[in-house]
């Protein structure tokens, strides 16, 4: 869908004219989950993530969990970007984020937390030096996310050397205390980063407007007229904030 931000807010020099031409669209086709594992395969190959598989391609187990969002980012009809958002409650906790930092989130979640958790965030290696401004129209979708499910926290699980990006964009600070090995990346590890949303949701506005989202867009992003079916459902929380979360989730508002 076409995003539905402000259209004159400038973001960098050529960010409202890129913002124009952008679809955000969720990869559910056979067609479209092939494009975008292809994508991820040649973006990590490049950046020395992994090692050359004869697959060509990269997916994971969480690309199907019914909390999981796997989005596109098409600039002109082409897919040039690409981000997978996960919703962690204290009932939905299917992430690899979880899993590497299970210690310092999961009693958060046990205390009824809500995460909106963006991972696999990739772009073409041969389009996205075009598009500057890309990652920052990427990263807007966990933004949006944190909007629609009034989440508490919004998390990044990175690459060390990516952490000034979510310090600038979103005022993240990092809260592992120190770097972990990721699953299939050999060579390099990640920190745990968050921000919390309330009260830093104002400044990142008033810094990057081009942030803001529309209730429509939210819904047409966010609720699947189709639930997804998991091999076992978590049993929903009773409490009305999560019960609400969990019920967008599964699309079923």
């Amino acid at each position: 869908m076409k995003s539905g931000a402000e259209p004159n807010t400038a973001l960098l020099p050529r960010g409202a004219a890129l913002f124009d031409r952008i679809d955000y669209r969720l990869i559910e086709t056979p067609e479209d989950k092939d494009n975008l594992y292809l994508m991820r395969y040649r973006a990590y190959l490049q950046a020395g993530l992994i090692e050359p598989s004869p697959s060509l391609r990269v997916s994971d187990r969480f690309d199907e969990t019914p909390n999981t969002w796997n989005f596109g980012v098409y600039v002109d009809g082409e897919l040039c970007s690409s981000v997978r958002i996960h919703l962690l409650t204290s009932e939905w906790r299917m992430s690899y984020t979880t899993e590497v930092f299970g210690d310092i989130l999961h009693p958060r979640l046990d205390r009824g937390e809500v995460f909106v958790d963006p991972c696999r965030l990739v772009a073409d290696p041969d389009k996205h030096h075009r598009f500057p401004e890309l990652p920052y129209l990427t990263v807007r979708l966990a933004f949006v996310a944190c909007d629609h499910f009034n989440a508490d926290t919004g998390l990044a699980m990175i690459r060390t050397d990516h952490q000034a990006f979510y310090r600038r964009i979103f005022l993240h600070e990092t809260i592992s205390p120190e770097p972990r090995g990721f699953p299939g990346w050999p060579t390099k590890k990640a920190v745990l980063m968050a921000t919390d949303v309330r009260r830093q949701r104002d400044k990142v506005l008033a810094r990057f407007p081009i942030m803001r989202s529309s209730a429509f867009e939210r819904r047409m992003l966010f609720e699947r007229s189709i639930p997804r079916q998991a091999a076992t459902r978590p049993i929903l929380l009773t409490t009305p904030r999560t019960l609400d979360v969990a019920s967008q989730a599964l699309g079923s508002v």
